[in-house]
């Protein structure tokens, strides 16, 4: 379809933004049209493609949801937008979208830990879904549309928003509109939300979420790639006062890299802490227990039995704790002053005593966000108490819905930011078909 033909009419929805929400809302409102009475839809996105972060989603495979069933517990998963998405989960939930891929012919697998992932292991396989599904239903996309400017239409009549685009050089008009884009991760900026800040809605800033951690410190230097399963973290302020915040302590996965930590656990802190450590300009501590939920006294009562028991033996080759690595713990035995011709039996208590502290609550500091990567996600967005949950319609603009990363509602890694984007994209496209109805 050429640019004249499709600036020639009024839209029934036009979905600002080609991402996994924008596609899933746009087919909530095909599927909810009159038989025989096909919606116009249109779907303008930025990038020369569509479902860019369906592609990096999962490192490649797209882990599109999650084997979390229950509503209440599935809202524990996201730091920002939990308490809103506990009624939007009774309505469209993993399970839902489980049954939605798989009735579109998309065979998929839940990994032991609950992500669930297309069998095929690519995420194109789930980006050609939605672009079937999208082409069968008669949804029309623009890629390379960048959004200027949204004017509401107060008098209301058949269109109730005109959307100008390219610097200006194009208008369409529709009868409701929906944004479903987030911000720049990269940049924290807020990127296409200002069009509902343009539209009378108000925006959390835009802050990254789920990255890694820069630390540079001599104990982990030389150490890239060595892994502890689980260790706990707590993160602290540079003068180590403990955040007591939810969510500010974690225990799991930790990996080592070449600029300092990443894994689950440190994913999933910097998640909970996106605002607390953008406001500090990511300069804080942190306090690691290497050992997971073993406390200080309980490593140091460890410590000494075994000096007792093997006082002969060096150790740098021989220490109470097996599942710790032997070369991480040289560089904790090494911080703790312990010198490798010792013997057990040498070493006094003040010795073990810095030892257990270095293994349980060795205190070390952030001083930055890792390098920067694709599978970026922003906390931010319009303000959830100025949307209908039960709609995603603005309570602000009549006919205006959002959905996805557009919200200021954001998940952990497992899924639940893509499981975020069905459902409301789901609720909002359903919503906007029972409108155009009326």
């Amino acid at each position: 379809m050429d640019k004249m033909r499709l600036n020639s009419h009024t839209w029934d929805l036009i979905v600002v933004g080609g991402g996994p929400a924008g596609f899933f809302a746009a087919l909530a409102c095909a599927a909810g049209a009159p038989v025989g009475s096909p919606f116009k839809i249109l779907i303008l996105e930025k990038a020369n493609r569509p479902l860019g972060k369906v592609l990096v989603s999962g490192g490649g495979r797209c882990n599109l949801t999650h084997a979390c069933y229950d509503p209440a517990q599935l809202v524990e998963y996201y730091p920002r937008g939990g308490p809103a998405l506990r009624g939007a989960f009774t309505r469209f939930q993993p399970s839902d979208t489980v049954a939605w891929f798989k009735r579109r012919g998309v065979s998929l697998k839940t990994e032991p830990d609950g992500r669930i992932f297309p069998a095929s292991n690519d995420a194109q396989t789930v980006v050609e879904c939605l672009l079937d599904a999208a082409d069968q239903a008669g949804i029309r996309l623009r890629t390379r549309s960048v959004v200027d400017a949204i004017f509401a239409h107060a008098e209301g009549g058949a269109a109730r928003f005109t959307v100008a685009l390219n610097a200006s050089t194009e208008t369409f008009k529709a009868r409701c509109l929906l944004l479903a884009t987030g911000g720049d991760a990269a940049s924290g900026t807020a990127g296409t939300p200002e069009l509902a800040e343009s539209l009378g809605h108000s925006l959390k800033p835009a802050v990254p979420s789920l990255f890694t951690f820069r630390i540079p410190d001599p104990r982990l230097e030389g150490l890239a790639g060595v892994s502890v399963d689980p260790a706990g973290l707590q993160l602290l302020t540079e003068d180590g006062t403990p955040l007591r915040a939810p969510g500010m302590q974690q225990l799991g996965p930790l990996l080592i890299t070449h600029w300092g930590l990443s894994g689950p656990a440190v994913l999933r802190l910097s998640a909970w802490a996106a605002r607390e450590l953008n406001a500090c300009a990511y300069q804080a501590g942190l306090r690691i227990n290497w050992l997971g939920e073993m406390k200080q006294e309980q490593a140091l009562a460890d410590l000494l039995a075994f000096k007792e028991a093997h006082a002969g033996q060096k150790p740098t080759a021989h220490y109470p704790f097996d599942r710790l690595p032997q070369r991480l713990w040289e560089r904790l035995a090494q911080a703790a002053s312990l010198h490798p011709d010792q013997n057990w039996g040498d070493l006094p208590k003040a010795a073990l005593q810095s030892l257990a502290e270095q293994l349980t609550a060795g205190r070390y500091s952030i001083r930055g966000k890792g390098p920067f990567k694709e599978e970026f996600v922003t906390c931010g967005g319009v303000a959830l108490d100025e949307v209908n949950f039960k709609t995603m319609e603005s309570r602000i603009v009549p006919g205006l819905y959002f959905a996805g990363e557009a919200l200021d509602v954001d998940g952990l890694t497992g899924g639940f930011n893509l499981q975020n984007a069905w459902t409301t994209g789901y609720l909002a496209g359903s919503a906007a078909a029972f409108a155009l109805r009326e």
